[in-house]
Formats: structure tokens, sequence, C-alpha cells
């Protein structure tokens, strides 16, 4: 789909004005999930300012052939009730289905433990509240409920829900505490990956080093705001490239004994989530300790391999 703007307005208002039939939520969502483009380039955000003659670009969301259905797979759940599953991600398990990833994921395993999730949100990713990337490990949050995922998604749009990770970086990152501001979009040269552009998002991540040796650097990251690949954009682009990471690690990481002793993953573990539950509004801290593998690589890297999820509580 494809319109010219006809005036300075908001690129989710001109959508809107510009493809009639749809709505400005419909519009806001397509951007989010980088499916527009303006002139050629990603578009920054649905407040992005149109000047007249822009060239707006829409791909539209390709449904998946059929629903997600259940299948009998194994979850490590941290907690549950009515409302919510909150799960500890293994790495190498991908979130919801897709292109390439059919079965075998997160989503398939939450519909055979809770059938009930299949109505919470669009069918082809129920309960679906944020995503980790396969390789990262670590706690997720699903909504067993329509109206628990529309509260959990508008805290996540409010900033409201905190997270905080733990990383392994190829060199010594320095400052030892710092903010990472850089905007982040789809990369125009390869749509698999994200760069940081000017016509990006704002994407914001604040990290604090924990231990170094010559070689890595064990840190705590919050990133304030959730875009995709996130950590591992901004902390490439500083030149400390997460430790196993192929997409993002370039020449450093390739390099990277470490890296290369824990493929297929990378060293990127979501530790602990902060958020109101969607029912009580009480504030709720679940943490996921490190697997296995990630404190093998710690321990063969000679860095602390006791780290204390509960150091990590969001900044």
């Amino acid at each position: 789909m494809r319109f010219v703007a006809g005036n300075s307005d908001r690129l989710d208002k001109a959508m809107v004005e510009g493809l009639p039939g749809l709505t400005r939520s419909a519009a806001q969502k397509l951007i989010e999930t980088d499916r527009v483009q303006i002139n050629g380039l990603p578009a920054g955000g649905s407040s992005q300012r149109l000047v007249a003659g822009d060239a707006v670009v829409v791909r539209p969301q390709q449904p998946l052939a059929a629903p997600p259905l259940p299948e009998a797979v194994a979850l490590n759940i941290l907690y549950e009730d009515d409302s919510i599953i909150v799960i500890n991600k293994p790495a190498g398990m991908v979130v919801h289905p897709g292109a390439g990833n059919a079965t075998g994921t997160l989503l398939n395993a939450v519909l055979a433990h809770s059938p009930q999730v299949a109505e919470a949100g669009d069918e082809d990713r129920p309960g679906v509240v944020h995503r980790l990337d396969k390789e990262t490990s670590g706690v997720m949050l699903i909504a067993k409920t329509d109206a628990a995922l529309q509260n959990l998604q508008a805290q996540f749009k409010a900033r409201s829900i905190h997270k905080t990770y733990i990383a392994v970086c190829v060199g010594i990152v320095l400052p030892a505490r710092a903010i990472i501001s850089k905007p982040i979009g789809r990369n125009p040269q390869n749509r698999q990956k994200m760069a940081i552009l000017a016509t990006g998002r704002d994407a914001v991540t604040e990290y604090l080093v924990m231990s170094t040796t010559l070689r890595h650097t064990l840190l705590q990251a919050h990133p304030r705001t959730g875009r995709t690949h996130q950590l591992r954009v901004h902390f490439a682009s500083i030149g400390f490239p997460i430790v196993g990471d192929s997409l993002y690690g370039g020449p450093a990481g390739a390099r990277d004994a470490l890296s290369r002793h824990m493929l297929p993953r990378h060293l990127l573990h979501a530790a602990s989530i902060q958020f109101a539950h969607p029912v009580t509004a009480t504030i709720c801290v679940f943490q996921a300790p490190l697997p296995a593998e990630f404190v093998e690589a710690l321990i063969t890297a000679d860095l602390d391999p006791n780290v204390s999820v509960g150091s990590v509580a969001a900044a």
C-alpha cells in the first residue's frame, strides 16, 4: 500500500487519512512493527512529522496460515495465577510461530498448558505481552486474559515495566556506568537486522559494569525502551558486542574465543521483570536464575559465576 502525504501531519494520522479503512491503532501497530517506510527509509515512529510530497509505503502484516496450535512442550513456570504466567524461557526457544518456526515455540507450549490464552489478543500471537530473541534466555510475561494483555501492554507503552538483563560483552566496557541513547530502526540494507539510524525510533539503555577481565565485561543492562534487538544493537554500536552474537558481533565477536565456545547462543539473559499486576495493581518482581550454560561461560571467562539475580533489580 502506498500514498503521498498531502500536507504536514503526524505519520499515524496521515496514514489514517491516506489509507481509507485503517484505524489509528492499526496504523501505530504497523509503524511499531517496522512495516512503514517514508521516502524509502524506515519510519521513525508514530509521531514523526510528514511534509507534503512524502511517499509512504506500508507492508501489511502477513497472517499465519493458521492460528498456533497447542503442543506438549515443557515450560519452566516461575509463577501463575488466573491472569498471568511468568516463564523462564530457555535459550534456543522462539517465542511465537513465524517464518521458519511454525512449531515448538513458547506460545505453542503455553496454549497446551493454558488453552484460555487463545482468547487473549490477536489469534496469531495470543497472550504475548513482549518478546525475547531466540538465543536470549530468561523471564517472560504471558497474559491469560484479554483484559490482562491490554493492561500489561499499556504498562509497556507507558514505560512503567522495568526489565533487567545480564550480559557478557567483548572487551572492557567503558565507562563503567552510562546511558546509551541512540535511535534504532530496520536496517535498509538487511531487513533481518536493526541499526542505529537518525530516522529510527528513540532507544535508551542504562547499564552498569559488574566485573571485567582483560577480554570480557559482565554487566547488567536496563532497557528504558523496548526496541527490537535493542541491547544487542546498542552494545555493538559502542564497540562492545555481546559475546556470541552472530548477527551484530562483527569481527570482534567472530575472533572472540568465548563466542566460539558458546555458540549457538549469545550471552544475554533477562534476569528480572517488575510490573503492576493487571488485576490487583500490586507491584510484582520476578527473577530468572542464570542457566547452567551461562554460568559455565562465566567460569570459562574467569568472571564471577555467583551473580546474584537479586542485585540486578531495575535501576
